[in-house]
């Protein structure tokens, strides 16, 4: 699969960290947020990498070049960060056939393969990892109803009343299918074209959609203190396994 990284974004909420680079740029244990996505995503398979640019695009440009541990880096630079639906559309016309979705500010240690793995084994429209947040967290995110089945029903962004905690964890895959949503999606309150709205819309058209729990941790590094817990998760993992060396 090709994989789709979304890294336009400016970061407001990480500032000062992001005065003077781009949140993708951010270090975390001490490598950049963009590295941990890459790695992951090659470990994965990943045969490219579509990288979604717009706030100091160039910054992230000039960091990893054309290549990533020999995974081959095309950028889409989204002129005006309108929402996440709209930074998929930029890279509409690169993607070939069923890809996987990192959003560039996460930090997985989690069973993200199953993820792909249901995508290539079911033939379904998409998969999601999804988890369940406290309640008073679940605002925050783009909040799931799922059937009996784990198939997704319905997808709210940030609503005031999240009908329940689980919630979606910015890693997904997908099928060519979903830029016909996103072309059809419109603005939100917030003013910006919403991943979550394009899901509904695939969902109401009859898309089959599933839900795959999440299995150890991610962090959606927003703030600073975002970044000082993942760092700590980080180097946390990597004591518990020289421990057992």
């Amino acid at each position: 699969m090709q994989a789709v990284v979304l890294a336009a974004g400016k970061g407001t909420r990480l500032r000062p960290l992001t005065e003077d680079k781009p949140k993708g740029l951010v270090e975390i244990d001490g490598r950049p947020i963009l590295t941990h996505c890459f790695e992951q995503l090659a470990d994965l398979g990943a045969e490219e990498l579509l990288v979604v640019v717009g706030y100091r695009a160039e910054d992230i440009i000039d960091h990893y070049g054309d290549a990533f541990e020999g995974v081959p880096i095309r950028y889409a630079h989204q002129e005006r960060q309108l929402g996440l639906a709209h930074a998929l559309n930029t890279v509409e016309d690169l993607v070939t056939d069923d890809f996987m979705l990192m959003l560039g500010d996460n930090v997985f240690r989690a069973n993200v393969e199953d993820v792909v793995r249901r995508q290539r084994e079911s033939r379904v429209d998409a998969a999601f990892l999804v988890e369940e947040v406290p309640e008073e967290e679940a605002s925050r995110y783009g909040v799931c109803n799922t059937n009996d089945y784990g198939k997704i029903t319905e997808v709210v962004e940030k609503p005031e009343e999240p009908p329940t905690n689980l919630v979606m964890t910015g890693f997904y895959t997908f099928s060519p299918a979903i830029f016909h949503a996103t072309r059809l999606v419109q603005p939100s309150d917030r003013g910006e074209y919403e991943l979550s709205d394009a899901i509904d819309l695939l969902i109401q058209s009859g898309r089959t959609i599933d839900a795959v729990e999440l299995d150890g941790w991610r962090i959606d590094v927003g703030y600073p203190e975002d970044r000082e817990e993942a760092e700590r998760r980080l180097q946390n993992a990597v004591e518990r396994t020289a421990s057992h060396v």
